[in-house]
Formats: C-alpha cells, structure tokens, sequence
C-alpha cells in the first residue's frame, strides 16, 4: 500500500505595517543582484513570449473559475508553486516533469532543475528581506511520521532551496494534529487557526508551506471619508459595502480593446496592487483575456492621472483543492499509485493524497492606525479629477516589482462574502 502524503498550502494576507527582523541577513540578501549568477526563472517577462512560469498565474485561476464562475477567487500562485517546487526536491522521471511543466518551467536538464529551486531561493529570500514597512513571511514545513525517515539528501535540499522546518511527530496521536494547527496558527498570525481536522492512518509526511503578508499603502485612505454604498454583485443583485475614497494621481490606463479601467495601487516599498475594473457586461471579455501579455501591455501603457478612487472594504477568502484542479492541469501522477517520489523515501512508497490552498484576504483604508493617522494630515486636493468607482466584480493583481513576480490574484464577485 502506498503511503500518503498530505500537501498543505496556506495563505495569510493583510494591509497593515510592521518592520523586518532578520537585519544581517536581509542586508546581504538587499545587496545580491538577483542576475549575478542565473537568470531569474520566476521573473514575470515581458520580453519572453514562450510559456514560462508567469503563465502559471492565469492557468490555475482559469481553472478555478471554471468550478465556481460566479464567486469570489483568491489564491496566491506563489504559495502554491513553492510547495510543489519543494515536493519536486523529491520527485523523478514522469512524476518530476508533470510538476515542473505544469509550472511553467520546460527543458529540464539536471542544470535547469537546480536553476528553478536556485531561483525560488533567491526570490523568496528577497521577499522575505523586502522593505521595512513590510512584513513578508513564507517559509515551509516537514511533519514526518515516528519510524518513516526521510532521505537526508531531501532533507539537506530543502533546508538549502526552501529553509525548511522539520519535525518528527506521533501521528496516531491528536495531539500532532494541535501540533500541526498551532505551527500554521502563529505563522499566519492567528488568520488559519485550524487547517487539519484529522489524517489518514496511512499518512506520513505532512508538507506545509504559509505565506503572511502585511502592508500599508503608500498613500493611505482617510478612514472619515469612508462611507456606506452600494456594490453591484450582478443585474439582479446588490449588497451595501463600506467603500473608501481618495483624490489623488495615481498610474492608470483605459483598456479601450478590452473596455476596462486599470489602475496600480502602491504599498509601501516595491509591492502593488494592479486593480481592473471591467465595463458592465465586459467581465467575461476581460477574464478571458488575462494573461502575461495582457498585463505586460497594461504596465506599458500606465499613465498618472488624477482620480477620484472609490474602493470597497474588502475581507474574503478561498479554499482550493489543489489536487483536483493541478489534475485537470495535466499534472496527474504525483496523485496516483504511479508517483516516483523516491528522491523522498528512498523508494516508490510515496503519493500525494491531499493539496489544500487556503487564503485570506483584508483591505482596508490603511491596516494600523499611525498609518490611518497620516492620512488625516493629507490635503485636500481641489484641481478636477476622474472618478473610478469599484462597485462591481472587479480583479486584482498584488505583484512584487523587485523581483518581478505575481504574489497573489483574484476577482471580488462580492466584498461582503468571507
């Protein structure tokens, strides 16, 4: 009987301020140009037309949306891909392939493979080590089983490409599972408190990967501008949100070929928000045309406009199978009876059994309040602006401009569904 490994992606994400706590290492990491030695696979290139990770991003969320059309989407394709990088750490032949290309990533040669977990590190050490007035924590985790070991050269590679935690655990015991859920509990800071409920007696590796991010916009919201209005779920239906407003330039384009407004909303340091607002009737038209392309086209044509933006509070979430939709990906064999994980185990003993992603989202007019208190000391700008109210299903893009690379993306269908 094969034994069974359960794959766990978690996601945490606020708007808020905090400060960065590994000075030594992050100084190193700040001063490391992310080109010295490989080309960066992770980078969203605008240049490169082939199919490439970038396109991961749009992929998994066609899919997503093709379960559930009309609700609300948020996942972070970077949490997603990690784990599955790090489970590749361990995966051969057929099974070590299906995972990289689902991916993105092709022509995998013994050298490339080592550039795609070379690449991850250095991204994920860059965002963890991003701007002080940002909190970026990911990291992974290894629940083993008493008795089932590991190979060291698995566990050696991903404390090397991932920093890895590792644990060895009772999993006949309840208590692994408190164990499990409070480690998921305090890394995304109270937001996931109870990820597992139990575990299949014939599981023996649990993989965790977390993701916590909090921010500040750079230029706040005044919270006493905030009022109650309405935001159009649908033709038929409408619920009453808290929407924020603020005048202010801010980098935006008219996509007249697709009828959409695009406007980028900056956090402190070097994240943002790529906000798109279809026209009524025009979500299909815009959903159906996302993708790299279109977002490169998007930032080449940003221009700064004065605006007046009206933007709805937002708290929600999503949970995905992973394993149900990375299979109507073309990725198959990780999950069935046929999985080499054998650079884990030692032999061909292991499959995926479970690939759970979970994500929060919060959005608020500025997530601490020195920062809401900043905002009250903005003037009030007279000069005329355009109004671009989000009071429709609208989606949103949180990319890293450092490094290039899409963190998260969904579509708010309603703001008021958590």
């Amino acid at each position: 009987m094969k034994y069974l490994l359960f794959l766990c992606l978690l996601l945490a994400l606020l708007c808020a301020v905090t400060h960065c706590h590994h000075e030594d290492f992050c100084h190193k990491v700040n001063n490391t140009n992310l080109h010295d030695r490989t080309e960066n696979l992770l980078t969203h290139n605008c240049d490169k037309q082939d199919s490439n990770y970038a396109d991961f991003v749009f992929r998994f969320y066609k899919q997503a949306i093709s379960k559930e059309a009309d609700k609300n989407v948020f996942f972070s394709p970077m949490s997603i891909s990690t784990a599955f990088a790090m489970l590749a750490v361990g995966a051969k032949s057929t099974t070590l392939s299906e995972i990289f290309e689902g991916l993105g990533f092709d022509s995998l040669s013994e050298a490339r493979i080592h550039d795609i977990h070379e690449s991850f590190h250095n991204v994920l050490a860059v965002l963890t080590c991003t701007d002080v007035n940002i909190t970026f924590n990911i990291g992974n985790a290894l629940f083993t089983a008493i008795g089932y070991e590991p190979q060291e050269t698995f566990l050696q590679n991903t404390k090397q490409f991932y920093e890895a935690d590792f644990f060895v655990s009772d999993f006949h015991k309840t208590e692994t599972i408190k164990q499990i859920n409070k480690y998921v509990e305090e890394k995304t800071k109270g937001k996931i408190p109870e990820l597992i409920s139990g575990l299949d007696p014939n599981t023996v590796l649990v993989l965790v990967n977390y993701i916590y991010f909090k921010a500040a916009w750079k230029n706040s919201f005044n919270p006493l501008r905030t009022y109650e209005d309405v935001f159009f779920v649908n033709a038929n239906a409408s619920v009453r949100v808290k929407m924020m407003q603020r005048d202010s330039k801010y980098d935006s384009y008219y996509d007249q070929d697709l009828s959409c407004e695009v406007v980028e909303l900056p956090y402190q340091g070097t994240v943002r928000a790529l906000l798109i607002l279809p026209d009524d009737g025009k979500m299909k038209q815009v959903e159906n045309a996302l993708s790299k392309e279109t977002v490169c086209k998007w930032d080449n044509n940003l221009e700064t406009r004065r605006l007046n933006l009206q933007l709805p509070k937002i708290s929600l979430s999503g949970s995905y199978d992973v394993r149900n939709l990375f299979k109507d990906m073309g990725i198959t064999e990780v999950f069935s009876r046929n999985a080499d994980l054998s650079g884990i185990s030692g032999n061909r003993d292991l499959q995926v059994s479970e690939a759970i992603h979970k994500a929060v989202l919060e959005v608020d007019e500025s997530g601490t309040e020195a920062a809401g208190a900043t905002a009250i000391l903005l003037n009030r700008i007279h000069s005329p602006s355009v109004t671009i109210k989000f009071n429709r299903p609208f989606f949103i893009l949180i990319s890293d401009k450092k490094t290039s690379t899409t963190l998260f993306m969904g579509k708010v269908v309603d703001p008021t569904k958590k």
